[in-house]
């Protein structure tokens, strides 16, 4: 059973039946903000819980553009949560966020506490760190500088292992076309990037008192598995699971691994 609705813009997915008196489970994607992001994860997922899935603002099917007269953020990612979250009557979810979806769950956290229950941070941040940047500053050049095209084509660097592109370049080659196709608007894209280039809660940190499980993965190519030690060694009540292999995408190309964790984290005790 999917029910699908827009709120605010923002298009919704709900897998799995009715939500009441249930635990729920939000997903929110990375960069890119697209809830087929998550299609691994699905089936391991609704055997056991109602799963939501959105489109951020700005990309997928969603309206496509963002808030105008001051710079975007990332707490309004969390915002939008809370949108899709009201608008399908959930009182509180368990959010599994991956990259600027894990940073968002961050955010809601601290701005509603009372809306979560646990939060995954999937290859997320506090703060950007030297090397998230380069990464950012790279794919802004290739966006501003050469277009979509090269941006999406690059893409796969910052996102798989070497060993995964290579056995999977014709698969990578025949979702280009589609990837161009839905690529959001320069000036969202834009926004985006900037808005997780200043993301910065570090200091907050210790506020979060929830259960995290900090995912990771040691060949992260985007951000660095550093990252994950330092949000698990601030966050008060969080669980470091570092894969060896899988790159910032692990959910993708090590879908089992990164389930089993997955589920293992959200079915025990709070």
């Amino acid at each position: 059973m999917v029910v699908t609705g827009t709120v605010d813009g923002l298009h919704y997915e709900l897998h799995g039946g009715p939500v009441a008196g249930r635990e729920v489970v939000l997903m929110s994607s990375g960069l890119g903000g697209s809830g087929s992001f998550w299609g691994p994860q699905m089936a391991a997922l609704t055997a056991r819980w109602p799963v939501v899935l959105y489109d951020h603002r700005g990309t997928g099917r969603s309206v496509r553009d963002l808030p105008s007269g001051r710079p975007y953020a990332v707490a309004d990612m969390a915002e939008d949560m809370v949108r899709v979250m009201d608008a399908l009557g959930i009182a509180k979810a368990h959010v599994v966020g991956h990259a600027a979806g894990g940073n968002a769950g961050l955010a809601l956290a601290l701005a509603h506490p009372d809306r979560l229950g646990k939060l995954v941070v999937a290859n997320g941040w506090s703060r950007p760190d030297p090397h998230i940047k380069r990464c950012f500053d790279t794919r802004l050049h290739l966006l501003n500088d050469t277009g979509p095209a090269a941006y999406v084509h690059a893409q796969a660097l910052f996102l798989y292992p070497a060993t995964w592109i290579s056995e999977h370049s014709e698969r990578l080659a025949a979702e280009e076309p589609h990837h161009v196709a839905g690529f959001p608007p320069k000036a969202v894209m834009l926004a985006r990037i900037g808005a997780l280039l200043a993301f910065d809660i570090d200091e907050q940190l210790p506020r979060i008192t929830h259960p995290v499980l900090v995912s990771a993965t040691a060949d992260d190519m985007l951000a660095p598995v550093t990252c994950a030690h330092r949000l698990a060694q601030r966050l008060p009540n969080a669980k470091l699971d570092v894969l060896p292999w899988g790159g910032h995408a692990s959910s993708v190309t090590d879908p089992e691994g990164f389930n089993a964790s997955l589920v293992r984290f959200l079915e025990g005790a709070t």
